[in-house]
């Protein structure tokens, strides 16, 4: 019996290749496997030995020979295959463990360039997985380190049955059509539009408890990050503390950053099922926490909270005061940081740095699952000074008005559609979520708000296609609205916003979130 080992990834590869050696088989090795086997004491040849051709063009070409693939690829049931064998001189290969060169680790790296990203990509090694992974009922197939003391356990027990080898086979295409779309990730990072077959690629970060209920089982995974400043989210955040997360625990968190990372101040939010519920931007963060807070500080209790800005002892005193579920902020004072830690219940979480605040982050691209399919769109990533304001309305608004505008029509975007919010000196005092007819979300976020109404702005994600929405502003004491406009009947509202004084812009964007 031959086995092949020749891995970047040389964790266990010793102790792999002793026990099997110890079983009798041949070991066949290349380049820095060789070395290292060697070095270790390990009978091995090299893989030119067995091709009688050396290597070539800086190891490009070394295992691309018929004496590898034939070995890996005859059928030992079939007669004629193994005649050929024996007519060209060739032994059959009966173990193939290869990891593949570190192409993510390498264009990971800051200021590498094209033609180095160019030579870590592996031809031979995913060439000889997928031939033994197609040869699965003759070949057993190996590119994770974690499988070598299984295997070599199950070998010395009298073997390997066809269902592991199965397993170990689908298991390793996957790992080559992994490493291919983290191929074409990067190459096409400069492309624009969308692509006519597309990939995702995706790396299991940990088993969850449960998904969203019980009875539904889980697991979180992560894209890899083949371009620089894209492992940004919660997806890479540090647990500073606190017990595992959950599938809506992380569902949330993702939520709570998105939202404070959208904004270049100061800002704060309060997440509740993946919506804001609490939201504001001020120079002073300990206020900012409070005015959130005051956006509802009944749905707040078992919330989310993040921050975007360190979080300070000052802010620590007052969040500990509620019971949240997960904290998030980039970097935490040890002084907070020791405060909050004697909370047992509390999950804290340190994310990434993103690349700026309130900027847009060109190329993400958001995937919607459907049933037997996905939907694909790039990010509702504008600039936070990206909205064009159009008066459309006799009055002008204020200065102030202008300012709660820009902020409120920053937040919709990150409230379930039909969204309605209210705001006042960039607090968020009222929203309203997820409604069949923004009339009915406006009167929500009306309820919400309650007195605090009052001189208050409305921004909604999407136009009025009737003048409900502005009466109903009017008997809240709303001043001023932000929405996209672009409605047939928008002379309506604008009609009835000039009758009460009301200042009224349109967008020309719109921000819908199903």
């Amino acid at each position: 019996m031959r086995a092949i080992i020749s891995v970047s990834d040389k964790t266990g590869a010793v102790d792999f290749a002793r026990g099997l050696q110890q079983l009798g088989w041949e070991i066949i090795s290349t380049g820095g496997t060789f070395k290292t086997l060697s070095e270790a004491g390990v009978e091995v040849r090299n893989i030119s030995e067995v091709t009688g051709f050396p290597e070539i063009m800086d190891g490009r070409i070394k295992t691309l020979h018929p004496a590898i693939h034939s070995g890996i690829l005859a059928r030992r049931s079939v007669p004629s295959h193994m005649a050929q064998l024996n007519e060209h001189g060739f032994g059959t290969i009966d173990l193939v463990a290869v990891n593949l060169y570190p192409f993510y680790q390498t264009v990971s790296k800051p200021g590498v360039s094209l033609e180095e990203a160019v030579e870590n990509i592996d031809i031979g090694g995913p060439t000889m997985i997928r031939a033994a992974a197609k040869n699965f009922p003759d070949v057993i197939v190996l590119v994770s380190p974690a499988d070598y003391a299984p295997v070599l356990e199950k070998l010395r027990a009298g073997g390997v049955n066809e269902a592991e080898r199965k397993r170990l086979a689908q298991k390793a295409f996957q790992h080559v059509a992994y490493y291919d779309t983290m191929i074409s990730q990067y190459l096409g990072q400069d492309m624009s539009g969308f692509p006519e077959e597309l990939t995702v690629a995706m790396a299991k970060r940990y088993s969850l408890r449960y998904g969203e209920n019980p009875h539904q089982s889980a697991a979180f995974y992560a894209e890899p990050q083949v371009i620089p400043g894209r492992a940004t989210g919660i997806t890479w955040a540090e647990v500073l503390w606190g017990k595992e997360l959950s599938f809506n625990n992380i569902l949330d968190a993702d939520a709570a950053w998105g939202v404070v990372t959208d904004f270049a101040a100061p800002t704060v939010a309060v997440i509740k099922h993946t919506n804001p519920c609490g939201l504001a931007s001020h120079t002073d963060l300990a206020k900012a926490y409070r005015l959130a807070f005051s956006g509802d500080p009944v749905a707040a209790f078992g919330g989310i909270v993040a921050f975007n800005r360190p979080l300070t002892r000052a802010c620590a005193v007052e969040v500990s005061k509620t019971f949240y579920e997960i904290i998030i902020a980039p970097d935490y004072e040890p002084a907070a940081l020791e405060l909050l830690q004697k909370k047992k219940d509390l999950r804290i979480l340190k994310p990434p740095l993103p690349v700026s605040y309130g900027v847009s982050h060109e190329g993400y691209i958001d995937y919607r699952r459907v049933r037997g399919g996905f939907l694909a769109q790039n990010s509702d990533s504008l600039a936070e000074d990206s909205v064009n304001l159009k008066t459309v309305t006799k009055r002008s608004p204020t200065k102030e008005e202008i300012s709660d505008m820009v902020f409120a029509f920053r937040a919709v975007k990150h409230i379930k559609s039909n969204a309605i919010v209210l705001a006042k000196d960039k607090t968020l005092i009222g929203m309203g979520a997820g409604q069949p007819s923004r009339i009915v979300s406006a009167r929500i976020a009306g309820e919400r708000a309650g007195d605090k109404a009052k001189s208050s702005v409305l921004a909604s994600d999407a136009m009025f296609p009737f003048p409900d929405v502005v009466e109903a502003a009017v008997a809240m004491g709303v001043t001023a609205i932000i929405q996209p406009g672009g409605s047939i009947r928008d002379e309506d509202s604008i009609k009835a916003a000039d009758e009460h004084g009301l200042a009224m812009v349109f967008t020309g964007e719109r921000h819908f979130r199903h």
